[in-house]
Order: C-alpha cells, then sequence, then structure tokens
C-alpha cells in the first residue's frame, strides 16, 4: 500500500508543470469588497464557494509559481526558497484534489480542513522567503538590476500571497460553524462597520507595550476624526478588514515611537504621536505625525525596499533581537495591506523634524478591488529590464578641479 501510495505522488508530482502552465494562461477573478460580503451574508451558498475557489486558487498559485521560476537561478537554489516553492507545489496539489469532486456535506468538509492546513502551512512565508533573500545577499555580491527584479517580484508574490489567505480565511471562518466571539458582527474576516478609531486605539496599545518593554517609556497619541457628511458624534467606520488595518497602523506606530525616543533620547518628556482619521465622499484617509526627526528624501524609496533594512537582520526563530525591528518588511508590506485594496500607503518626510505618515483607503466598499499579480507578457518583461545609461548628468562627490580649466597666458 506504501509503494502504491509512493507511485501516485510521485504521478501527482510530475504532472504539477502541465497543471501550472494551464492555470497561468487564466487571469486571476478579483473580488470587490462588497462581492466578498455576498459571499459571506445569512444567503451565502458553501457550494458556491467551493465550486469558485477550487478554481481561483489554483489561478492564483499558478501565476505566481511562474513568476518564482523567472528568480535568479542564485536566489532559487537558496534552501529558504526551495521550502517556499515546496510549500506552493503541495498547497497545489491538494486542491487540485477537488476538482471533478461533487460537493456534498463530506467534500465540502473535508475542504475546509484542507484549506485549513494550507493556510496553516504558508504562516512562515514572508519570514522564510526573507530568510532566502539573507542567504542570497550574504552568498553573492549585489547588483542593481537583479536587486530591482528581485523587489517587483516579491511586491507582486506578497500581494498574492494575502490574497490567497483572504480567499481561505472567508471560506473557512464562514463556513465553519463557529461565531468570532470577539467580533460577532464580523462576516468572515470584514467587518461591515470597522470603526477605524478603535483598530487605532488597539493598534496603539499593542506598540507602546512593546515600546515600555524596550525602552522603559513611550510617547502619547492625540487621535482626532474628522467627517463632513456624518454627525460629529458618531464614529468614522467602513467596510474593512480590521486585521489589514490593524498590521498598517500597528507597523506605523512601532516606527514612530522608535525613531521619536532615540531622537528625543536625553529629554524628559516625548512629543506626542498625533493620528487624523478623515473620511470624504471617496477616501478614507488616516496620517499619523511623529517629531522622530525624520528621513532624508534620498533615502525614502530604501524604507520600501526588501533589500534595505536599518536594523540587523534576524534569523527565523530568534527571540532575543529588539521588539520594534525585523527583517526591514514591515513598510514594504504594510503598504501591499493598502494596495490591496485599491488603496496606498505614503510617506513625507521632513529631515531635522518628523515624519507624516498616510494610508489611503477606499471609502466606498463597490470602489475597494482587489488588486492582482497577472502572469503576462507585461509580467516577463519586467524580468528582463537591464541597466540603461542614464539619460541625465550625474552628479559627482567629489569637488570640482578648477585647476584643469584655467586658460593658458
Amino acid at each position: 500500500m506504501k509503494f502504491v501510495r509512493y507511485i501516485m505522488k510521485n504521478a501527482a508530482l510530475a504532472s504539477v508543470p502541465k497543471h501550472i502552465e494551464h492555470f497561468s494562461k487564466f487571469s486571476p477573478s478579483p473580488l470587490s469588497m462588497k462581492q466578498f460580503l455576498d459571499f459571506g451574508s445569512i444567503n451565502a451558498c458553501e457550494k458556491t464557494s467551493f465550486v469558485f475557489l477550487r478554481q481561483e486558487l489554483p489561478v492564483r498559485l499558478s501565476n505566481i509559481m511562474k513568476e518564482i521560476n523567472l528568480l535568479p537561478n542564485k536566489l532559487l537554489t537558496t534552501p529558504s526558497v526551495q521550502t517556499v516553492q515546496s510549500w506552493y507545489i503541495q498547497s497545489l496539489m491538494e486542491i487540485l484534489e477537488f476538482l471533478d469532486k461533487n460537493p456534498d456535506d463530506q467534500v465540502l468538509g473535508e475542504f475546509v480542513d484542507a484549506l485549513v492546513t494550507i493556510r496553516n502551512r504558508h504562516n512562515d512565508v514572508v519570514p522564510t522567503m526573507a530568510q532566502g533573500i539573507i542567504e542570497y545577499k550574504e552568498a553573492f555580491p549585489q547588483d542593481q538590476v537583479t536587486n530591482q527584479n528581485i523587489q517587483y517580484f516579491l511586491d507582486r508574490f506578497y500581494m498574492s500571497r494575502i490574497s490567497i489567505r483572504m480567499l481561505i480565511n472567508q471560506h473557512t471562518l464562514v463556513f465553519d460553524g463557529t461565531l468570532n466571539p470577539v467580533h460577532p458582527n464580523t462576516i468572515g474576516s470584514i467587518d461591515p462597520h470597522c470603526e477605524v478609531g478603535d483598530v487605532v486605539q488597539d493598534a496603539f496599545h499593542s506598540a507602546k507595550m512593546l515600546c515600555d518593554q524596550y525602552y522603559l517609556r513611550s510617547p502619547d497619541l492625540i487621535l482626532q476624526e474628522m467627517c463632513r457628511t456624518k454627525k460629529k458624534n458618531l464614529p468614522i467606520s467602513i467596510v474593512y478588514v480590521p486585521s489589514h488595518l490593524y498590521h498598517m497602523l500597528f507597523e506605523l506606530f512601532k516606527n514612530a515611537m522608535r525613531a521619536t525616543i532615540e531622537t528625543h533620547d536625553h529629554s524628559s518628556t516625548l512629543p506626542p504621536v498625533e493620528v487624523m482619521v478623515a473620511l470624504g465622499d471617496e477616501d478614507l484617509s488616516i496620517k499619523m505625525s511623529d517629531k522622530g526627526g525624520g528621513v532624508p528624501f534620498r533615502r525614502i524609496d530604501n524604507l520600501f525596499s526588501y533589500m534595505y533594512s536599518t536594523a540587523p537582520a534576524p534569523r527565523i526563530g530568534e527571540r532575543a533581537r529588539p521588539p520594534l525591528a525585523g527583517f526591514g518588511y514591515g513598510l514594504p508590506i504594510s503598504r501591499l495591506y493598502a494596495q490591496y485594496f485599491q488603496g496606498d500607503l505614503q510617506l513625507y518626510s521632513m529631515e531635522g523634524h518628523g515624519t507624516d505618515a498616510v494610508i489611503y483607503l477606499k471609502a466606498l466598499s463597490t470602489d475597494s478591488v482587489e488588486r492582482l499579480p497577472v502572469y503576462n507578457k507585461t509580467a516577463l518583461k519586467n524580468y528582463k529590464v537591464s541597466l540603461e545609461v542614464d539619460d541625465w548628468c550625474i552628479p559627482s562627490r567629489e569637488p570640482l578641479d578648477l585647476s584643469i580649466h584655467k586658460v593658458r597666458k
């Protein structure tokens, strides 16, 4: 029996490239926040969700798996990246087992169990891929073109991961038959009335606790809300995923607190971190302002780079590292969470003063549509970008030697 299972497993593995090639020819189907709510409403049909996911998940997995193979061979051969690849192959194989199954109660239950297994398997994808980048950087010299390709890939790879987890979470949370006791009004992972101020407070207090543990003090929070279209007494709320918003705010609070304390290290008082939440007809904007000394303009882009970190690179499982630092992935992934539903995260810094971080989200659930990577010729071209000669003069850092220009008498 073991031999038969071994043969069947090897046969399934051999067919994986064929399946990837097939499903990568289809573009992912982006859903709006409203469609997610409809899928998870009281009248939601588990069979409909099952039929959609058993087709859509292989499409999303296959599209990004095609792009993994476009990475430099030196990066692909690192142990950590190979581990991530094996997880994706295993997950694809498990979903494909449901392609031809009739969605009766037993199959639907098995499907939920399979999705939970896949979600748990991929829990450590971000730190494992980050470890692969570290292994690559330690073993091989860096060049600008390769770093640019890796940045392009990781933005798309992590965005794909966010979208896949969103699909899995919605199905498993809605159809596993249990109610979330902490957030009983949520539909899956979406809160139809997500009170932004509450999430700001939660993220602030979590970051404050870490800050107090490490620095023994922390700045205060000043929170304001502005909305011209609602009654002043009502808190601002939108249809959103609270965990996504919390992730973004927690990262920004950590950065703001760390910068504030290190800039005012010898001061007895700390300037507060100020947050303004504003709701308009189209946008929900959250501005976080600190007086943490700011960042030079030329370094702003580095803050969103996966190849750059101001803190020492940790190892997976390392516990004795500062709680306010990590792989340096906090800001780029927070920006992806904002962009996932057509928003954005931008930094405006004044060196010598402080930084404003602004999160832009869509105010309407119909406008909040998934932003998904698709494997096509345009994507392929981005992996073949070569370093071209700049068509602007590059200023020299050395002082100009005017003596060579002296006119002979």
